[in-house]
Formats: structure tokens, sequence, C-alpha cells
């Protein structure tokens, strides 16, 4: 059991640290803030924006639940479920990168 629950956080670790990654590798090419979208220019720009939403959807979503309410404190709610929303997320992209990790390393 206890095997099974740390491999689960360590594929949450890795969906967090390449989302991480990722996110902060594109602000820093495309000069422009990652945000959640699926909207475009072209089809192919769309394609690319969902696609950068769901690898960078993780870290996006700790970002949004640490904004600041009107009279400047955090809203511990939104804290919860976007970190909720975020780990589960962050399962999920973690998942897929060590599926291809190790679907190209064996």
């Amino acid at each position: 059991m206890t095997r099974e629950l740390l491999l689960a956080v360590f594929i949450m670790g890795v969906g967090l640290c390449v989302a991480g990654a990722v996110t902060h590798l594109y602000q820093w090419l495309a000069r422009q803030p990652a945000i959640l979208r699926f909207d475009g220019k072209t089809f192919l720009a769309s394609l690319g924006n969902l696609a950068i939403s769901f690898v960078c959807g993780p870290y996006i979503m700790l970002q949004m639940g640490w904004r600041h309410e009107e009279d400047g404190t955090i809203s511990m709610a939104s804290a919860l479920f976007s970190a909720l929303v975020a780990f589960g997320w962050a399962f999920i992209t973690g998942l897929l990168f060590m599926s291809l990790y190790v679907a190209i390393r064996y």
C-alpha cells in the first residue's frame, strides 16, 4: 500500500515539475503569461494553445488559487479547490510524461 501511495506522489511530483518547467519556458519564449485558453488565430494556433494549457494547467491552477480577493486576503476555499484540481491534473500530466519516458526508454 505504501509503495502505491509513494508512486502516486512521485507521478504527481513529476507532473508538477514538468508543468512548472514548461510554463516558465513558454513564458520566456512567447513573452506572454501562460493562461488556460483554447482560442487562436488559426486552427493550428488553437491546438497549440490547447496543448500548452493541458501541460501547464496544474501550475496555472496553483497560481490561480493564491490570487488575492478585493480586500487583500486569500480565500481558503479557492486555494484548497485549486490545489485539489491542480494535483489531480498533475497526476494525469505526470502519468503522460512518465509513460512517454518508459515507452522511449524501454
